[in-house]
């Protein structure tokens, strides 16, 4: 796991932690409902963490698909190439 994986993912958990306190606070201040309710909206964070985390990890980054040595050694054959012409 690469570093900008691991800091999304920990940042993501935060995130829906207090996105989870929140809605607990609300369920149990202001609106009235089923003690299920706790169960189902803990259920769903944990499910919507999961599926972010997931699709984020099998988005391809494009810097992954290049390599910064190759790219260099690219652009100086170009500027040889246009010096020459």
């Amino acid at each position: 796991m690469k570093k900008k994986d691991f800091i999304f993912t920990i940042g993501l958990c935060l995130l829906m932690a207090i996105i989870w306190v929140v809605g607990e606070l609300v369920m149990g201040l202001w609106i009235a409902v089923k003690p299920s309710a706790h169960i189902f909206w803990m259920v769903g964070i944990v499910v919507v963490t999961l599926a972010v985390n997931i699709w984020h990890s099998f988005k391809e980054d494009e810097s992954d698909l290049t390599d910064p040595k190759r790219e260099k050694y690219e652009r100086k054959v170009q500027k040889r190439k246009k010096n020459k012409e």
